[in-house]
């Protein structure tokens, strides 16, 4: 599972249109989403929660850097992590 902690440029409801748009986009590159926010707080940090398998969101970003880039998202402020079932 991979948790994607990033900055957007634009308001949080332009940003999910596009991420939503990009589920089945998502689907065929193997991803499963599960989760996406708003910061309470900080109206331009978002969250998103999706499973995939090593080395799959790497390619799904580059693939798609054009789109990622126009929904606001920035990503160079892209924190990462990945948690594991043990």
């Amino acid at each position: 599972m991979e948790t994607h902690i990033f900055t957007i440029t634009k308001s949080f409801a332009e940003w999910v249109a596009t991420y939503d748009a990009s589920l089945p986009l998502q689907k065929i590159a193997g991803i499963t989403s599960l989760y996406r926010g708003v910061s309470k707080e900080d109206p331009t940090k978002v969250c998103a929660v999706m499973q995939a398998s090593p080395g799959v969101m790497e390619q799904f970003i580059a693939d798609n850097t054009d789109m990622i880039v126009a929904s606001g998202h920035v990503i160079e402020s892209t924190v990462s992590q990945v948690f594991v079932a043990s």
